[in-house]
């Protein structure tokens, strides 16, 4: 019946009820090991593994209960049915309470018993393919869902898929929360290095001797303080990625030896006199212009060449204005969700004000300003009033005119959903998770728009 991988332990210490239910569940296909006591049962629960217990209550050294409450403790999450001829309402309760999968009364029905058993162990099977599953999101929920349909982003996206299976190193050029660490991240999780770690450093944020600490670690009695070794970033991202941030910001004698340890594969710590071999691939991004910063000796041509290999532009959302309503609708689900609200819907003058903006902050500005305005509303829908005053502050006439040329609210939510179901493969339920709603409210959207049918 291919069960040949589920164990099932049976505790009875009568003889006859023992040997009953050993033919029973033997007939059944599962492997079966039996016991005359407790205090076997709980020896053989922290040596060998079950996926289902059916244990006596009245045992003469350790009971029944003793049992359940020593196999969830080591074995959380197999299933445990008791059986006896002395059921009471308070130790079925109790039983349950402890965890239990079922009580059973003697004497049972042999079908009542097979039934229960198999059910037991469905429970399992679905309870273990259900964490499994949860861990598969977990890590694809962990490559960055990077939002948009502009030709910049579009750009962007291609760009990312094309050269993250590759270990060439990148440079990411942007304005300041354009989501340059969002690209970086795409790229690991996207690249054989995904299994090991990520590591972002931002360069204008430590001084020289700081930075040379963080980043190639140092040796015992390197300087004054320094009572252990210490890995640095880059030792401890072998084998991943490396994100330095703002590499414009580096010190040039700084860039001399990250220059080394790009070239050599290889780090040197404060301190040491043995260079330790690393296998990294860098990421690095500036606000800056590198180029003109080489041409005037603020930045080493051979580094920038070594990083350079490849080159992405994070374009400000001025360049990307029709991505600002999947965005909004992006965060308001993330926003809503994280805080624990009901809000999935966002007033049309507020949708308006958020598109005419010119959003000098970029992607993380507006990223905030949804955050801010969930925190304040009550509702369920986002108002101009939730916006900060700035916002306020816009004039009408430049609303007016620029709310005629802007989509209708009902377009906005329908170009997100066709826009999540596509990236989603047409799942609805992973595209109703990444929208903060329930399958059956993405449903009901789907047929109001008229939208094609989906797979499930």
């Amino acid at each position: 019946m291919g069960f040949e991988k589920e164990t099932i332990l049976i505790v009875e210490d009568e003889d006859i009820a023992r040997k009953n239910l050993e033919h029973i569940l033997d007939k059944m296909g599962y492997r079966v090991k039996s016991v005359n006591s407790g205090n076997r049962a709980v020896e053989l629960l922290e040596s060998v593994h079950f996926d289902l217990v059916l244990t006596a209550l009245k045992m003469k050294d350790v009971d029944g209960m003793e049992v359940l409450r020593k196999t969830k403790e080591l074995q959380p999450y197999t299933e445990v049915i008791m059986i006896t001829g002395y059921a009471t309402v308070d130790t079925s309760v109790q039983a349950m309470l402890d965890g239990a999968y079922y009580y059973i009364a003697k004497p049972f029905k042999i079908d009542e018993l097979r039934k229960i058993a198999a059910e037991a162990l469905l429970k399992r099977r679905l309870r273990l393919e259900n964490l499994q599953l949860r861990e598969i999101l977990k890590k694809k929920q962990e490559v960055p869902f990077i939002v948009g349909k502009s030709t910049a982003m579009t750009k962007v996206q291609k760009t990312v898929l094309q050269i993250a299976p590759s270990d060439i190193n990148v440079l990411i050029t942007g304005e300041s929360g354009t989501g340059k660490e969002l690209i970086a991240r795409a790229i690991h999780n996207l690249s054989p290095r995904s299994e090991n770690r990520f590591v972002a450093f931002n360069c204008g944020s430590f001084t020289e001797e700081l930075m040379a600490n963080e980043l190639f670690g140092h040796e015992k009695d390197a300087f004054t303080g320094a009572t252990k070794a210490k890995s640095g970033l880059i030792k401890v991202a072998d084998g991943g990625t490396v994100f330095l941030d703002e590499i414009g910001d580096m010190p040039l004698s700084m860039q001399v030896k990250l220059l080394r340890v790009i070239q050599e594969r290889e780090v040197l710590p404060v301190g040491g006199e043995n260079p330790v071999p690393v296998d990294i691939r860098f990421i690095a991004a500036t606000h800056r212009d590198l180029k003109e910063d080489v041409a005037k000796g603020h930045f080493r041509q051979d580094l920038y060449y070594r990083l350079n290999v490849i080159t992405i532009h994070a374009p400000p959302l001025t360049d990307r204005n029709g991505d600002i309503p999947l965005l909004v609708h992006h965060f308001l689900a993330q926003k809503s969700q994280a805080m624990g609200k009901e809000i999935h819907n966002i007033d049309r003058e507020c949708m308006d004000l958020l598109c005419q903006y010119s959003w000098p902050g970029n992607v993380r500005e507006l990223e905030n300003v949804i955050e801010r305005a969930v925190a304040l509303e009550n509702g369920t829908c986002i108002r101009p009033d939730d916006l900060p005053e700035n916002f306020h502050n816009l004039s009408i006439e430049i609303y007016r005119r620029a709310s005629s040329e802007i989509p209708t609210l009902e377009e906005q939510e329908k170009k997100y959903i066709q826009w999540v179901l596509e990236k989603c493969e047409g799942n609805k339920t992973k595209a109703a998770k990444i929208m903060g709603i329930d399958r059956v409210s993405l449903w009901r959207k789907v047929k109001r728009y008229g939208m094609e049918p989906q797979n499930s």
